[in-house]
């Protein structure tokens, strides 16, 4: 029986597309997770390797860079990127979250702080120095995160760790309100700088909002609303959302390799760049990013101790077009 027209439009149309891989600049809405945004960009994409990188609180908004696809095997790249935030803190009052959705636990007038209290107590929270994350965080106790025993109300205690803050800025003070430009590296929590600040001027505080403004390149300037995102994704519509895989990694030295070494580097096997190829041979543990002769990133290196050679650490599959021409060469 022949196919009829309908039939052979309904097969083409049904052709896969190419998956999609690379980085979306997603601003997050409040009111949800940092994985209620991966799971709307699954649904409305239909790639299932979807992950986030730097978690926000529910009601925090700002920028959170999702990666797609491919982008997953490079998320640990990001993690550790500075980050910049605009919180506002209120004090006066304490919650058991140290933020604007915990319960309320004490409360004093914040009235008697002076310009000039705050700015004394704002000096122990610049450059580096040890924190003690919130009850309510992710923090792991015993492999369980730490937020799970304190919905249960039991008792537990947080080992403080170190932190940075590269950059502070007071934006404006309206008391009890103050807020705060920050620019901290990862491992930062807005939420304790607020808990510990209001402890400092003895009378207790909270951070009332947060808006996160930048993690590594991604900048909230150029952020799009999820919302936005998802109706474009979903319309098939990735261009001009999806960013390159190695937009974090614009920082790394770039190994350029032969056809031959990108089949070495696809079996893990060392690669030794030829003397044009890189300005030094690198030092051990150094990392740098490997592209093919057209130009796709194909793996993650590390100097080895053997001076010149690198070793593939991550390597990354080919997008569809460069599978076709590798078999074909």
């Amino acid at each position: 029986m022949g196919r009829s027209p309908a039939s052979g439009r309904s097969s083409r149309s049904a052709r896969p597309e190419p998956p999609l891989r690379g980085f979306l600049n997603i601003d997050k809405p409040a009111g949800m997770t940092s994985f209620d945004v991966v799971r709307a960009v699954r649904r409305a994409t239909g790639v299932r390797r979807v992950g986030h990188a730097g978690t926000l609180d529910p009601i925090a908004t700002g920028v959170l860079p999702v990666a797609v696809g491919e982008a997953t095997k490079l998320i640990d790249e990001l993690v550790g990127a500075r980050k910049r935030y605009r919180g506002v803190i209120a004090l006066g009052v304490e919650t058991d979250s140290d933020d604007a959705a915990g319960a309320e636990v004490a409360r004093r007038d914040p009235r008697g702080v002076t310009p000039e209290a705050l700015a004394a107590a704002l000096e122990g929270f610049r450059g580096e120095f040890m924190q003690t994350p919130p009850a309510f965080s992710a923090v792991k106790l015993a492999g369980v995160p730490a937020y799970r025993a304190a919905r249960r109300g039991e008792p537990h205690a947080l080992e403080p760790r170190r932190v940075v803050v590269h950059a502070l800025q007071v934006i404006a003070v309206a008391l009890p309100q103050v807020t705060l430009v920050v620019e901290c590296d990862k491992g930062f929590y807005m939420r304790a700088l607020a808990r510990d600040l209001g402890r400092w001027l003895g009378c207790g505080a909270h951070l009332a909002a947060l808006r996160r403004t930048a993690v590594g390149s991604f900048a909230i300037e150029s952020a799009v609303p999820l919302d936005e995102a998802v109706e474009r994704l979903a319309r098939g519509g990735s261009e001009g959302l999806l960013q390159a895989l190695d937009v974090v990694l614009s920082a790394w030295p770039a190994l350029i390799l032969s056809r031959a070494s990108v089949g070495d580097a696809r079996q893990g096997r060392e690669f030794e760049p030829a003397p044009a190829q890189i300005r030094r041979a690198g030092r051990a543990g150094e990392r740098a990013r490997g592209y093919g002769p057209d130009g796709q990133l194909v793996a993650l290196f590390e100097a080895t101790a053997i001076p010149g050679a690198w070793h593939p650490y991550r390597v990354l599959a080919p997008p569809p077009s460069a599978s076709v021409s590798e078999a074909q060469s």
